[in-house]
């Protein structure tokens, strides 16, 4: 990255500064932002107060260094919603697993999280915590939850850590954070690529019911098309994200549909056109039960009742071959556990879309963080860098706009 290409007038970020060994790197990283004339402001939390002091932090900012979410003082000079909201970018660096759990759920009980909360400015955190912190489940959810609400993440990385493991959840070094924030500013500062065109993302399974209590559905959670609508709609795209039943909170920026069976989703897709995009990323049930009983099966000597199925409709062959609003670009996904690439090939013919994207599924990547995928066309195959599902999307969507740009 050529930094010199970075010298744009001021911009402003709001470091939130958690508590762990890695909040010394801050002060470095408020004077690397500095030399690229970005103006800094902090909010300190508690904990992060026992690792730097107000004094450094306000000395390398030249500003008033927030920590109180109830001083009188504070409040009268700068409220914490206009705080949250005065900067172009939060950054929160080290951003410990009791922030990124705080910010995941919502929860607002101290300055650094009611900031979090109450913004309405894009969000990067850079992790820093303990191995088994990082990788236990509870965090990787709420990292899942974070890349879906748009929060952009930078880092961990593997190393030695203070506690005397080593594994990921070394916080990024300063230059990689001040790095992703000159990335953010450049992003923004040059023409959105998709300004002005219509895109539809479907995503998260759909639920087919059998009775009242139960259903027919799948494992996907969604992650990869929330990922993609809400890197279609950075772009300047204006998207509609017809959702089947997910744990995701709706992605921002966007209009999201909530719907639950296939023939709903495909009601909702068809009520959003015209439009120039669309990728068919949810995992549709491919049937549906004949037969919706009004009341809950019971189980009777005679063994299981027979369960008998009808095909749902295809959504994505469906809009590819729309007599009066085809998309100009119809991409479908094929989530496959075996032969991925031929019966992604063969599923691009039948569907008659433009782009197929192969998904090798077969191990963590249903209700996983990360993802691997191929974009297949009539042009041959793009192989995408393996990554977390914020970055793939980002790279899916980079193709797109190359492809409507032509």
């Amino acid at each position: 990255m050529t930094l010199s290409s970075f010298s744009a007038p001021p911009r402003r970020v709001l470091l939130i500064i958690g508590g762990g060994i890695a909040a010394y790197k801050s002060l470095l990283l408020i004077r690397l932002l500095a030399q690229q004339g970005i103006k800094t402001r902090a909010i300190l939390t508690k904990a992060g107060a026992e690792f730097v002091t107000p004094l450094s932090v306000g000395s390398l900012t030249e500003d008033k260094v927030y920590q109180d979410l109830f001083s009188l003082t504070d409040e009268a000079e700068m409220g914490h919603i206009e705080l949250s909201r005065q900067a172009d970018l939060l950054v929160v660096a080290p951003a410990t697993a009791d922030l990124m759990a705080k910010a995941a759920h919502g929860h607002a009980n101290d300055l650094a999280s009611t900031a979090l909360l109450a913004t309405d400015k894009p969000i990067l955190m850079a992790p820093a915590m303990n191995v088994r912190m990082w990788l236990a489940a509870p965090t990787q959810r709420n990292l899942a939850q974070l890349r879906a609400d748009g929060v952009r993440i930078v880092g961990p990385d593997d190393g030695a850590m203070a506690c005397g493991e080593f594994g990921p959840g070394r916080m990024a070094e300063p230059e990689a954070i001040r790095d992703a924030v000159l990335a953010f500013f450049a992003l923004r500062e040059r023409p959105s690529p998709l300004a002005g065109r219509r895109a539809i993302v479907t995503a998260g399974p759909t639920i087919e019911p059998i009775d009242p209590v139960r259903f027919l559905s799948n494992r996907s959670s969604g992650q990869q098309g929330y990922a993609i609508a809400a890197a279609l709609a950075e772009a300047g795209a204006d998207v509609t994200l017809v959702s089947g039943p997910t744990a995701l909170a709706d992605p921002t920026g966007l209009t999201t549909r909530r719907v639950e069976t296939a023939r709903e989703m495909l009601a909702e897709v068809e009520a959003a056109l015209p439009a120039e995009i669309f990728v068919a990323v949810a995992a549709v049930a491919d049937w549906r039960p004949a037969d919706c009983a009004e009341r809950k099966i019971k189980k009777g000597n005679d063994g299981p009742p027979p369960l008998h199925l009808t095909e749902n409709p295809d959504i994505l062959a469906t809009i590819a071959a729309h007599p009066n609003a085809r998309p100009r670009l119809v991409i479908g996904f094929a989530a496959e556990t075996d032969q991925v690439m031929a019966h992604a090939q063969a599923k691009l013919a039948k569907k008659k879309c433009d782009w197929i994207i192969a998904n090798d599924v077969s191990g963590a990547v249903m209700g996983g963080a990360r993802n691997e995928v191929t974009i297949l066309s009539a042009a041959g195959a793009i192989a995408l860098p393996e990554g977390p599902k914020a970055e793939v999307a980002d790279q899916i969507v980079a193709q797109i706009a190359a492809a409507l740009a032509d």
